[in-house]
């Protein structure tokens, strides 16, 4: 079967763009941190750090058991957004993205003579050496070539850090039998449990599954489109829509009080509204949860009149806040979600019947507008140059924007 996808994996993406701006942290194992404190775990760690058991996940406290030498650096999110940029910028001197998978992997289809194997590892070896040169030499990728995207996403996963591998659809399941089932894209933790649970406890025996058990394991379609994957043949991907907006923090200990937790959650609700806004979106439910400080898990939803403003979407906050803080008795606040979901486009917005109209809409006009210069304003000169409230010196120095590594944030978010 033909070559037709190239997959590009950037090794220890965080870490590598920490070793690249801080000359001191090359070679030695580095931890990236949401923040400075043992009682957090580790985004991202360095090769080095690696060869101690570090791993992503891994609780500080128990990093610096295994390596008392580790260095934590607070992650730079915008940092690594902007070495994202650049880096796409330089893959594109040689070919086209197709898509962007996260903020350190991107599929590349190849055409042409790049589908021989030949002229796909030329492909392969000159992105690799215009990244050290343009980008820096601590940015390395490993990268798998294959006949679809899922198996070049397999291959990638051969050889790290720094790996180059081609697999062809007749080397499964023999080259990737040594994977866990959950090293595939599309199992996680469930599913593995699910497959295990019927007795399939490896690659090569999941192989010999017929598609149409397959199905029936996954509970739908799915199940067989992995089959097809499996052997390389290329699924379309299904068009999606947005169907969320929100932030969620981890707080340090010094943020954790009641009414400090508020400030942040207050936050990371404007800061989503911001997107909404600048997505064009509006939202008619709110949902908000945290972890306390003893570990309980409490959430509280809201439905509303549609809005993107920041003047409704905080006083609906506020409430269901109040009331979640007021029933559970809370003292202290560990991590907070917030989620608007429910989203619409302006133009599919239908008008409502049963709101007192006039009214309700001339104001939500109103708070819009206001919400709106208030966006300009922060976007000119910096977040929150303008606010609503005064913002308590130890909220402004928490770090608001972070990175999913599904999705790559916009450069306008670190104004909002």
């Amino acid at each position: 079967m033909t070559l037709h996808w190239l997959y590009l994996d950037l090794n220890s993406y965080f870490a590598s763009v920490e070793q690249q701006i801080n000359t001191q942290l090359r070679d030695k194992p580095v931890a990236i941190v949401p923040i400075l404190t043992d009682a957090t775990c580790a985004i991202a760690a360095s090769y080095e750090a690696k060869a101690y058991g570090i791993k992503t996940g891994t609780m500080i406290y128990e990093a610096k058991r295994l390596c008392p030498k580790l260095i934590c650096v607070k992650a730079n999110h915008e940092q690594y957004v902007d070495y994202h940029h650049k880096i796409l910028a330089e893959i594109e001197k040689y070919i086209p993205i197709e898509i962007v998978a996260s903020i350190d992997e991107v599929a590349c289809k190849l055409i042409g003579k790049q589908c021989q194997e030949d002229e796909a590892r030329k492909l392969a070896k000159n992105i690799k050496k215009g990244l050290q040169k343009n980008i820096g030499e601590c940015i390395r990728c490993s990268i798998g070539i294959s006949p679809n995207r899922f198996l070049a996403k397999t291959a990638s996963n051969l050889e790290k850090p720094n790996g180059l591998q081609i697999l062809y659809t007749q080397d499964v399941p023999e080259r990737i039998k040594h994977f866990k089932l959950s090293d595939l894209t599309g199992i996680g933790r469930a599913m593995e449990y699910r497959l295990q649970k019927a007795g399939i406890l490896s690659i090569e025996e999941l192989y010999k599954i017929p598609p149409k058990h397959m199905r029936k394991l996954w509970g739908n379609v799915q199940g067989e489109r992995f089959w097809y994957m499996l052997r390389g043949v290329e699924i379309p991907i299904d068009a999606t829509q947005r169907r969320t907006i929100g932030h969620s923090h981890v707080l340090e200990p010094k943020l954790r009080q009641v009414d400090l937790a508020q400030q942040v959650m207050s936050r990371l609700l404007l800061k989503a509204a911001g997107r909404l806004r600048r997505l064009q979106y509006y939202t008619s439910n709110l949902n908000i949860s945290f972890r306390t400080g003893n570990g309980l898990k409490v959430k509280g939803t809201k439905k509303f009149y549609r809005a993107c403003d920041n003047i409704t979407l905080l006083s609906e906050a506020t409430k269901i806040w109040n009331d979640l803080i007021k029933k559970n008795r809370i003292r202290s606040v560990k991590k907070i979600s917030v989620t608007l979901f429910n989203l619409k486009k302006k133009s599919e917005l239908q008008p409502d019947l049963f709101t007192t109209e006039h009214q309700q809409q001339h104001l939500t006009k109103r708070f819009e507008s206001l919400s709106k210069a208030m966006d300009k304003i922060n976007s000119r000169f910096g977040r929150d140059s303008i606010a609503l409230g005064n913002i308590p010196s130890q909220i402004q120095s928490f770090s608001g924007t972070k990175i999913a590594f599904t999705r790559i944030p916009d450069k306008k978010e670190f104004n909002e």
